[in-house]
């Protein structure tokens, strides 16, 4: 049995985070790879956690190393996956889940077409909104290039293996559960 690499992304604010947690806790064999990324931490995040927080300095030194098995500027920072992260787990036996950005996922699929892309999309633009002001995490200049970034990458849904729409979390992580569970 081979590992598979499942990269989840789609628009920020859509609920990837909250619905990897509750479709994929105690799915064994599955390795959550943690991207590294420039901006400050939000409250309650932790360094090695939930993202491995560094300076822009070392996010380029480590471009020009060539690191990275893919990485973006979204929103004024970096973000990226560590390739060394990912090809150790894979050749442990372990499948591994990204959870990155449309940038970074198609580089992804460019650099390991087997790579199984799913991408989360909200019921609808508005309700994306809403879901991003609620979080209370960014300013309004912030909020308004997070929803110009969400229409983009919609239109690119169609590059993706699966679309799961997060309209009912119990829904959409079943659904994501056994997209993985059938890989």
């Amino acid at each position: 049995m081979s590992s598979n690499l499942f990269v989840l992304s789609g628009p920020s604010g859509v609920g990837k985070g909250t619905l990897r947690e509750k479709a994929l806790d105690g799915v064994k064999n599955l390795v959550y790879s943690i991207s590294c990324t420039t901006r400050q931490p939000r409250d309650g995040e932790v360094d090695g956690v939930h993202y491995r927080f560094i300076t822009h300095e070392k996010f380029q030194e480590d471009i020009k190393k060539d690191l990275f098995l893919e990485y973006a500027y979204v929103h004024s920072d970096f973000y990226g996956t560590l390739k060394a992260d990912v090809i150790r787990e894979l050749n442990a036996g372990n499948d591994v889940l990204l959870e990155i950005d449309v940038q970074g996922a198609l580089q992804v699929r460019d650099k390991m077409p087997e790579a199984i892309l799913i991408f989360i999309a909200p019921p609808s633009v508005e309700e994306l909104e809403k879901r991003l002001r609620n979080r209370h995490t960014e300013s309004e200049k912030a909020l308004k290039i997070r929803l110009s970034n969400a229409l983009k990458e919609l239109e690119l849904k169609d590059k993706y293996d699966y679309i799961i729409i997060n309209d009912d979390l119990e829904r959409a992580s079943m659904e994501l559960r056994k997209i993985i569970h059938e890989h």
